[in-house]
């Protein structure tokens, strides 16, 4: 019998989100942001860990309910059904595995302002050459064998690693603010001068310069809740404590970058500003080479230790979806020595090199994974009330206060992020997980259509949704790539009531689903007030009503 093992700590399960949240994203996020926002930049890393935080807390309380091996593409199915399970399933998929690739870009990219002419010639123009390309894939084959030979090796070497990047970037920041602070970089005291670009722009950094990226790691310890040891205290403790860490590192980062610049850099405008290796090339200007050094090196620490986690969480994911029904019985196969899925392993390392080959710069690549990260994120608020509506007795080790509130908060935050990220990418990657549709339909097809009826009433919220959204930002404000049909604050306030209003539809369409039983609490027999009361198949009339 397949069986994960449960031998990861709670700091072993923090520092396995602290891992994946700093890495990448915290050498190139503060350049972008700064780019597109100013000084203000600052605000937007602060957003972005309060819409991260609210979101993370739904995932809280459902991990632990359900502590799941990939459980993040379970979720929805117990509260919704297999079609709204298999859209964020499918959103929370793309935007974890296109993690891996981005990491290795991050490295490369970052040796591209080495002295030697091999380095430079590893990046043309922002994006990777043929030998960049081949120097990346060579990293997410290493990603790929830390992990191939267990969960214990994976978690060893990740401790060791996220100590280490938690020193740099702390290290990076004093220094850099010790040697160079230049507070007329942050305006004069006027709001116009702290925010030179308007609030639209300190938004769209919040959704597009990679902030919701860097934090999208706190995912990983909800990936991993089937391996912590006492999932109810784990859950809440690796989730909270790894965002609110990251934030503080990103800010004194970003203070820190911004101080740092030099004021003739900036004179034309902070759109101007142009790195390949933002901090490290800071720390050459300012003549503290033994930082670039370290930045250098750090370059691919940071960035592999991250990539190896979400090696780790993608082949779980993989694992959990076949488990859905939507993929082929040989993904959800456990080395019976190592218990991790080599199979589905082997999935991801492939659609890595994909990945690689049609997004060959960070920010591209960024932008993309942070909107497909939002999308993913929609129904975890959805599913958590929907559970407690439709199935109030199961075991609930842990049971936040406040989520009446907390929930669609979290929801109308997520569908912000969204709009924020501008027309035409919104609706972009919103097709791209429509697209995925016609996989689902070929597994319904297989099992003759049964119950569809009733999985299609239980993701009409998300069917609506998900257009209402792509029109909203088409129609949207200039500030955010619309035609501007609608005014600029006008339009966030639509945003804000259309996700309102699908949020109650949500909530409201779920149900209580035979896929409950497929979970943890009724596998492993739990006592009968908690447990799933066996439900009927879905060849049962009763689900096609």
């Amino acid at each position: 019998m397949n069986k994960i093992k449960r031998d990861i700590s709670p700091w072993s399960l923090m520092l396995t989100g602290l891992g994946s949240i700093i890495g990448s994203g915290w050498l190139f996020g503060a350049w972008h942001a700064s780019a597109i926002a100013g000084p203000a930049a600052i605000l937007a890393w602060i957003i972005g860990a309060v819409v991260v935080l609210a979101i993370a807390l739904t995932y809280a309380e459902m991990g632990a309910m359900f502590p799941e091996s990939g459980g993040m593409v379970r979720y929805a199915r117990y509260s919704h059904g297999s079609l709204v399970g298999f859209l964020a399933a499918w959103a929370n998929w793309i935007s974890i595995v296109a993690v891996i690739p981005i990491e290795a870009i991050a490295s490369i990219q970052y040796m591209a302002s080495w002295s030697f002419p091999w380095a430079r010639a590893l990046v043309h123009q922002g994006e990777l050459t043929s030998s960049g390309l081949v120097g990346s894939a060579a990293l997410v084959m290493v990603y790929f064998g830390l992990n191939y030979w267990g969960v214990k090796l994976f978690v060893k070497t990740n401790t060791a690693i996220t100590v280490f990047k938690l020193v740099v970037p702390a290290l990076t920041a004093v220094a850099l603010m010790a040697t160079s602070f230049n507070t007329g970089n942050f305006g004069d005291g006027s709001i116009s001068s702290f925010a030179p670009y308007g609030w639209s722009a300190v938004f769209t950094a919040v959704a597009a310069s990679g902030i919701v990226f860097s934090y999208n790691g706190f995912q990983s310890p909800v990936s991993l809740a089937g391996e912590a040891r006492n999932p109810g205290r784990s859950i809440p403790f690796a989730l909270i404590g790894s965002v609110v860490i990251a934030l503080i590192i990103y800010v004194a980062l970003q203070i820190a970058f911004i101080g740092a610049v030099s004021p003739e850099s900036i004179a034309s405008g902070w759109h101007n500003l142009s790195f390949d290796s933002p901090l490290a090339q800071l720390a050459l200007a300012l003549n503290l080479n033994w930082l670039a050094m370290l930045l250098y090196l750090d370059a691919f620490v940071s960035p592999s230790g991250t990539g190896s986690i979400y090696t780790a969480t993608t082949a779980r994911m993989i694992y959990a979806m076949e488990k859905n029904n939507t993929l082929p019985k040989i993904f959800g196969n456990l080395h019976p020595l190592y218990g991790v899925p080599r199979q589905a392993m082997w999935l991801n390392l492939a659609v890595s090199f994909i990945f690689l080959f049609f997004f060959r710069g960070w920010g591209t690549l960024a932008a993309v994974i942070s909107v497909a990260v939002i999308i993913s994120f929609l129904t975890g608020p959805i599913s958590l009330m929907s559970l407690r509506v439709h199935a109030p007795e199961v075991k609930r080790p842990l049971r936040l206060k406040g989520m009446g509130i907390i929930a669609p908060f979290a929801f109308i935050c997520a569908s912000l992020v969204l709009y924020w990220a501008r027309w035409p990418l919104t609706g972009q990657v919103i097709l791209l997980v429509i697209g995925a549709l016609p996989i689902y339909f070929y597994y319904q097809a297989k099992s003759g259509w049964l119950g569809f009826a009733r999985e299609l009433r239980a993701a009409i919220w998300l069917i609506g949704y998900l257009p209402a959204m792509a029109l909203v930002s088409y129609i949207g404000s200039e500030a955010f790539g619309g035609i501007g049909i609608l005014p600029e604050g006008v339009d966030m306030a639509v945003v804000a009531a259309v996700a309102l209003a699908f949020y109650r539809l949500g909530v409201s369409s779920g149900y209580r689903t035979p896929y409950l039983s497929e979970s943890v609490i009724w596998q492993n027999n739990e006592p009968a007030d908690a447990a799933v009361p066996a439900q009927p198949s879905d060849q049962s009339p009763s689900l096609a009503k």
